[in-house]
């Protein structure tokens, strides 16, 4: 048999059934006539049951895998040019794909015979979520050969540390044309003019209907002076009728008070002359 690569002989043993693994590998490493690639074989460690179900994964479903990576990738990139409203929905969508990519994966598995427990579906999950944020995490996990999970927030130690063999390169992604990064660019910057537009429009209708309401309670204000106004008016109007009248009575009325006093000193006088009279009696 020939030997082939150690990487090629790793990936093989790794997507096969867990339980036969050492046996597996204790059988290749003697079937190989070169010593050291034989050693190297022989001291492969067993995966953790996670790391098998994404290395079955890997290899069975490479194009599905690879596609997501592929997408995984173009959003890292994409991250740095999107508001917070956009890179909360980013994240929403990356943890949906990330949670369906481990049902699939699980699911390959239970196929294979495999009870696949809660804690190794996350474990699973947390992996693929690792690949999404990390290039070398990418690599690792579509490499097929894993010996445990990788966390989110592993170091670049861990993750070599996590695959057997050389750590593969990811074939970069196709640059975009300038011209549509240009054109991506400029629909961001005109999205974010008509959004300013819009919340100048609010505030602008805001400020009317604010500005409407007190021209409202002013009109209603001055309507309610100008009533106050004519009936002080027409009551002014009413006093000096009535002054006009009193001026027009009082010369009359000082003459009639004339001839009362005149007729008052008279008849006093003539009480006085009627007591003198009656003394002298």
């Amino acid at each position: 048999m020939a030997a082939g690569t150690f990487d090629d002989i790793a990936a093989a043993l790794y997507a096969g059934p867990p339980e036969a693994f050492t046996a597996s590998r204790n059988a290749r490493a003697k079937e190989i006539e070169d010593a050291a690639l034989a050693a190297a074989v022989k001291a492969l460690r067993k995966p953790s049951v996670a790391a098998w179900v994404v290395n079955v994964f890997a290899q069975e479903r490479a194009a599905q895998l690879g596609e997501a990576l592929a997408l995984a990738g173009e959003l890292r990139e994409a991250q740095e040019d999107l508001d917070a409203a956009a890179l909360t929905t980013l994240s929403r969508q990356r943890r949906a794909l990330t949670r369906r990519l481990a049902e699939s994966a699980a699911d390959l598995a239970g196929s294979r015979g495999e009870r696949v427990t809660a804690a190794t579906r996350d474990a699973v999950e947390q992996t693929i979520s690792a690949a999404f944020f990390d290039q070398d995490a990418a690599a690792a996990v579509a490499s097929g050969r894993l010996v445990r999970a990788l966390e989110p927030s592993g170091t670049a130690d861990d993750i070599r540390d996590a695959v057997a063999g050389t750590l593969p390169t990811l074939q970069p992604q196709p640059p975009r044309p300038r011209d549509e990064l240009q054109e991506r660019r400029k629909r961001r910057d005109a999205e974010r003019q008509v959004a300013a537009a819009e919340k100048a429009l609010a505030e602008a209708e805001r400020a009317l209907t604010k500005e409407d309401e007190a021209v409202r309670a002013l009109s209603d204000s001055a309507e309610e002076l100008a009533d106050g106004i004519a009936e002080v008016e027409a009551q002014l109007e009413k006093l000096r009728q009535e002054a006009d009248r009193v001026e027009r009575d009082r010369p009359a009325a000082e003459q009639r008070r004339t001839a009362a006093a005149e007729k008052k000193d008279a008849a006093a006088e003539a009480v006085e002359s009627a007591r003198e009279a009656l003394d002298d009696l």
